[in-house]
């Protein structure tokens, strides 16, 4: 009997850890696993590019690979042969931190009257795969630009970009960060979304999805980007295709955003690949007011945009005033100094960084409040 009860409250005790154990122990245990997870997924930045991801296209909206709405903000260089020297690591590196852009545009002009990449192949790869480089090191997108303007109908070098976009979309086909442009500002009466733009978007499309079937590209429209309801009316039949829209404040108003919403109504996705906030040579009277009018319109919407332009040029569009250089040689004692020896900052181990902020434009002053806002 003895026995009995001794065995009886061996079995009660077995019983009361174990039901403790199922009840408290794993309970307490599944709640710290699903606190980790949930801190981890707290602790990724939702603006990283590991977040974010692959960019695409639904319906008028662009999402990130999550199925979340997502917007591109950021600026555009200016030609990359004429104004290389400011687009550095450093400088990208305080743009996305400091200006919160989350993509930078490389205009890459094709026309060989003006230095353009058909005068340049190989300099001018040169450099957009560095600065591909720093985007990546920076968690940035990065637009590469096939910057069309004064060379009109894309199809004039359509087998040089053919050639360029095969080349770039091998190179970048697990690399998120790279959007395709592929057609600057197609321009000239003879030049038609149906006969030129768009049969040669169909091409260069084909080549870039053969590398990269999953990058986001996108189509400039005829007169300078502005006709954008010829390319709603008889679009690209592709996915993750945009169709670039182009405005100056000073310029262009309301008629260019009633534009937009005949693509928004038609399912057409529209991005703002350049943007000024003067009229359309880029150069005189700065227009505030209406370009705070056009921020507000693309950010209720959830249109991307991109701001033309990051330079040093001297004209009202540049962010940076023309006396700004990039790097100080740290031998010089003076800005003064190193202006009268330029030549010197080529020796990279005496380069110093000069913050841009110093040398801000009044428009460089209203496009960082728009971006930090």
């Amino acid at each position: 009997m003895k026995r009995f009860i001794i065995g009886a409250i061996v079995l009660i005790l077995i019983l009361g850890i174990t039901i403790w154990y199922l009840v408290f122990y794993t309970k307490d245990k599944s709640s710290s696993e699903g606190s980790a997870s949930l801190s981890n997924e707290e602790q990724i930045d939702k603006n990283s590019i590991e977040y974010t991801g692959w960019l695409k296209t639904k319906g008028s909206e662009l999402l990130n690979q999550r199925g979340e709405k997502f917007q591109l903000k950021g600026l555009s260089s200016h030609g990359i042969q004429w104004f290389p020297d400011v687009i550095t690591y450093d400088n990208l590196k305080k743009l996305k931190e400091e200006w919160h852009i989350n993509v930078f545009r490389l205009a890459m002009y094709t026309d060989p009257n003006v230095d353009g990449y058909i005068a340049h192949p190989e300099e001018s790869k040169d450099f957009i795969k560095k600065v591909v480089n720093y985007a990546k090191e920076l968690d940035l997108y990065i637009i590469i630009d096939w910057h069309i303007l004064s060379d009109n109908n894309p199809q004039t070098y359509q087998d040089d970009a053919i050639m360029f976009f095969d080349d770039m979309s091998k190179e970048y086909k697990d690399t998120p960060n790279v959007i395709y442009e592929i057609c600057n500002e197609p321009n000239g009466y003879d030049v038609k979304w149906d006969s030129n733009v768009k049969p040669y978007a169909e091409e260069v499309i084909k080549t870039i999805r053969k590398n990269c079937p999953k990058s986001l590209i996108i189509v400039g429209t005829p007169n300078w980007c502005t006709d954008i309801k010829s390319a709603a009316d008889n679009p690209i039949n592709a996915s993750n295709i945009l169709y670039s829209c182009h405005f100056y404040a000073g310029s262009h108003k309301k008629e260019v955003r009633d534009d937009i919403d005949y693509c928004i109504n038609k399912n057409i996705p529209i991005f703002i690949s350049e943007c000024g906030i003067t009229n359309a040579t880029g150069n005189g009277k700065i227009f505030e007011e209406s370009f705070k009018e056009w921020v507000d319109y693309l950010n209720t919407n959830n249109i991307s945009w991109v701001f033309w332009s990051f330079c040093n040029k001297d004209e009202s569009s540049s962010i940076l005033r023309s006396d700004y250089k990039p790097v100080l040689n740290e031998n010089i004692e003076s800005k003064e100094q190193n202006d009268e020896n330029i030549e010197n900052i080529n020796n990279e181990e005496n380069e110093i960084s000069v913050d841009f902020d110093e040398y801000l434009t009044e428009t460089g002053m209203i496009i960082k409040s728009l971006l930090i806002k």
